[in-house]
């Protein structure tokens, strides 16, 4: 049997879009364009969240930072979201003692990122895209797509069919996405898929008393061991969501640990502090699954002028600089914008295209090299010294120098490609000022400050 949706099919002179998958990227997308004037159909395949438990996908904590933020602003949406984050002023390292040091973000103190859960997230968003007038459908999976027709077939779990005509489709719907295999059975998109043969197992630190912090609450904790680690995100209700991430076949690896007493026993040999803070470990080691973690290029991102990806079905990336959730946010932004410039065309999509893919590309691989720094190179001394390094130079030429971190993090004027082009160049700099060197205290700092200005300077 095959039920038509209320409302759905029509056409008439006003601008339309259809987003499959409502998540995080597909909710403020909707928002965006609905704040715009136009009208908006989202589709989920799982039930209401708000009504209803639904799988979690990865972590269920994200690090929201001024990309994501001004996204959020643009939406109206910010002044809602702070009240479910905690801000995080920097990683708080944990070595295998038990000792701790505290590695600030920035130099100045809304220099912060904040920690969000992933479900009041989505939640708040859903909320906003219901205000702002979009009509949300849940328990609808994308069956099949007819892009000749502009037709898709949704079903439910019922499997119950419901059809709806579109004008634009906008894919949303994740790394698994059913909207781009669609797309590449009618014209290949050149999707390459790159395991990174790690995975990760999501584990559990209680509030304490009341809701206390049983651990410092801004900051984010970072258990470096060189070739794996553990970070802990604190969450409003006292908890922290710990995230172990390591290599699946490597000894020590997720294939190697096949017992319940090898798990635990690795985990109390290298995270000590934090499993005295696990009551639940065993439980949890037993039952969470190992999580797939991998980055996704997609050479092309549109069909024709009917169809379009953005966020993680289009250039899904490894977690581990906390940009996958801004980089999609900064996504909906651009496409909200030439769609609203231009309206709906082969042309405008390809604009899409080509303003976002360099730095999807970009963010891609920072977000690979940030694991190599969280879990090996802070460890290192050298890269405390190049840290400090780089803070000099920051504070006297801050129209020069601004570190890669930063660039990332907290200035969204600046995009991914050009912050990884000019984080290379600084890179090479610092290690040319840093070379012979043990401490700041050696370094002549008016010479590597008239250095830098030079090398650095635009061309």
């Amino acid at each position: 049997m095959s039920v038509r949706d209320s409302g759905l099919g029509t056409r008439d002179s006003d601008r339309r879009v259809s987003i499959v998958g409502a998540g995080l990227a597909g909710s403020l997308l909707a928002i965006l364009l609905a704040r715009k004037g136009w009208k908006v159909e989202l589709f989920e395949r799982f039930a209401d969240p708000r009504r209803s438990t639904v799988p979690a996908g990865r972590s269920i904590n994200l690090a929201l930072a001024e990309r994501g933020r001004e996204a959020l602003r643009e939406a109206g949406m910010l002044r809602e979201i702070e009240r479910i984050a905690l801000p995080m002023a920097g990683r708080l390292l944990h070595d295998e003692q038990g000792n701790t040091r505290l590695q600030r973000y920035g130099q100045r103190d809304d220099e912060v990122i904040w920690s969000v859960h992933r479900g009041l997230l989505n939640i708040a968003l859903l909320d906003g895209a219901e205000q702002a007038g979009v009509k949300i459908h849940f328990d609808r999976r994308l069956e099949s797509a007819d892009f000749s027709r502009q037709h898709l077939d949704f079903v439910d779990q019922e499997n119950r069919q419901y059809g709806h005509d579109f004008d634009l489709v906008i894919g949303a719907d994740g790394a698994g996405s059913a909207l781009r295999q669609a797309m590449n059975e009618v014209s290949p998109l050149g999707i390459d898929e790159q395991p990174l043969g790690h995975g990760y197992m999501e584990l559990t630190i209680p509030p304490g008393p009341d809701g206390t912090f049983l651990m410092k609450p801004d900051a984010l904790h970072i258990w470096p061991r060189g070739g794996f680690m553990m970070i802990a995100l604190p969450n409003p209700d006292g908890s922290f969501t710990c995230t172990l991430f390591l290599d699946n076949d490597a000894e020590p690896g997720f294939h190697q640990l096949d017992t319940a007493d090898k798990k635990r026993a690795f985990v109390e040999q290298h995270f000590p502090d934090a499993v005295s803070l696990m009551p639940d470990l065993d439980r949890e080691l037993a039952e969470n699954p190992v999580g797939y973690l991998a980055t996704l290029y997609v050479d092309r991102w549109h069909l024709d002028d009917k169809a379009v990806l953005l966020g993680d079905a289009a250039h899904a990336i490894v977690p581990f600089h906390g940009q996958g959730m801004n980089a999609a946010f900064e996504d909906t932004v651009a496409l909200t914008r030439l769609l609203d410039e231009h309206d709906i065309s082969q042309a405008t999509l390809e604009r899409f295209f080509v303003e976002r893919k360099p730095n999807a590309d970009a963010i891609a691989a920072m977000a690979l090299d940030n694991y190599l720094e969280m879990r090996d190179r802070v460890r290192d001394p050298r890269f405390h010294l190049n840290k400090a390094l780089e803070w000099e130079l920051e504070k006297r030429l801050p129209d020069v120098y601004v570190p890669r971190y930063a660039m990332v993090m907290f200035h969204p004027e600046i995009p991914y490609a050009e912050a990884l082009e000019r984080g290379e160049r600084q890179q090479q700099l610092l290690e040319r000022l840093t070379a012979g060197h043990e401490s700041l205290e050696s370094i002549d700092i008016d010479q590597a400050v008239s250095l830098a200005r030079n090398a650095l300077k635009e061309p």
